[in-house]
């Protein structure tokens, strides 16, 4: 597993990330070209295959420039305002050392053990077992932790959350995972766009581009037969403008997955290098696993998360590998332990509850007697005393019935 010394690696990681944000902006113009094929067929529903593609390119040529800009405002906008954005979802605050001194705490002796610039520390209200990073520059740079994960997690746990966390920042992770999102949100604008322009012009027009109902009747039985030729033409044209649709859409979503999964292996090295501590990271993820939904979150914050337990059909569309796959590394490459996981958190209340009530029981210490086992001298008399003769006092004569007795420390 890669860490903070392998530059090279990150370099190379960062160059591929970027052509592949190249490529998720092109898709925008794909979707474009969809649009105008859609277009195309509205304003003329009459013409060929052929016509329609041809026209629906020279429009792209002439809308480029526009959907260019647009983009570039959309990208700008959640420059600025993303950070407001995540937190208006999440309703996460900034929070201070008064405020909280643990965590504030912990997280700042690892920027400090790292010369890392501290990142702005914000609490999420929410009994979630999650955190995670944000912003684009130095100045935006945020880690967001839920409450649910402060309770639930020890000192040393959150520790390696945090630096899974600043791993993160530290290799450009969170830059280049925001401007993803910022990119398919403008393909998933726009694929959603032309999806409604599309149904309702197909509910409104009554369909008059479809196999040409309304006109065919008044015409002559040549000018008929042209017109169903052409109408096929307008149905397959809208067919290929769905199907450009929809892939520019899948396509945004596996560049968001090929940016992702890698990057969680890099902070999970990171963070042991930081804390020096595999268990604390394979045992935060274990009692994390199953227990990180943010129901208020969008997609695109859960895939900024320490884990998404949001997963699509086939494990296609996971933005995370499996918390098993991960600490499955760490064992391997960091030498953890791995302790298992945890019951189903449906589950693990009931288990929790039953064996927290059988530990109770057993370490709960034997009935005192009714009166003290220590005689008057402070000494303590034996387990099983003899009947006292006649004329010894009886304080001296009171014996612990229990076949236990308790000393100064405990149960000997």
């Amino acid at each position: 597993m890669a860490a903070y010394g392998l530059y090279t690696h990150i370099a190379s990681n960062k160059f591929r990330s970027m052509v592949l944000l190249a490529g998720l902006f092109a898709l925008v113009y794909v979707l474009v070209y969809a649009g105008a094929l859609v277009a195309e067929v509205v304003i003329d529903g009459d013409e060929t295959v052929a016509y329609y593609l041809r026209r629906a390119f020279a429009d792209l040529l002439q809308a480029a420039p526009i959907a260019t800009v647009v983009a570039a405002a959309w990208v700008v906008i959640a420059y600025f305002f993303h950070q407001s954005m995540i937190d208006a979802v999440t309703g996460g605050h900034s929070v201070t050392r008064q405020e909280q001194p643990r965590l504030y705490n912990l997280l700042e002796n690892l920027c400090i053990s790292r010369g890392i610039p501290m990142p702005k520390l914000k609490i999420m209200e929410s009994p979630a077992l999650n955190a995670f990073a944000s912003g684009l520059n130095r100045r935006q740079y945020s880690v967001t932790v839920t409450t649910g994960l402060l309770r639930a997690l020890n000192d040393k746990e959150i520790e390696a959350v945090l630096g899974h966390e600043l791993t993160h920042i530290r290799n450009g992770d969170v830059q280049l995972m925001v401007v993803a999102v910022i990119i398919a949100g403008v393909v998933g604008f726009f694929g959603e766009l032309f999806f409604r322009v599309f149904t309702s012009f197909s509910w409104n027009s009554g369909g008059s581009w479809s196999s040409g109902s309304g006109s065919s009747s008044s015409r002559s039985s040549s000018s008929s037969s042209d017109s169903k030729s052409s109408g096929g033409g307008a149905v397959v044209v809208i067919i290929i403008a769905v199907v450009l649709i929809v892939v520019a859409w899948l396509m945004s979503q596996v560049v968001k997955l090929a940016l992702s999964r890698s990057r969680e292996y890099l902070a999970d090295a990171g963070s042991v290098e930081l804390t020096k501590d595999p268990d604390a990271m394979i045992s935060a993820l274990r009692k994390i696993e199953g227990r990180g939904e943010l129901p208020g979150a969008t997609s695109a914050v859960m895939e900024l998360c320490v884990d998404n337990p949001r997963e699509g059909f086939a494990d296609l569309f996971a933005t995370h590998p499996s918390v098993q796959s991960r600490v499955d590394k760490l064992v391997k490459f960091a030498g953890g332990r791995d302790p298992g996981p945890l019951p189903p958190p449906g589950e693990e209340t009931d288990e929790t509850e039953e064996s927290d009530a059988q530990a109770d029981q057993q370490d709960a210490p034997p009935p005192l007697p009714p009166q003290s086992p220590w005689n008057d001298a402070g000494k303590t008399v034996n387990p099983a005393p003899e009947p006292s003769p006649a004329g010894t006092s009886a304080g001296n004569s009171i014996g612990n019935p229990i076949g236990n007795p308790m000393g100064p420390w405990g149960r000997r």
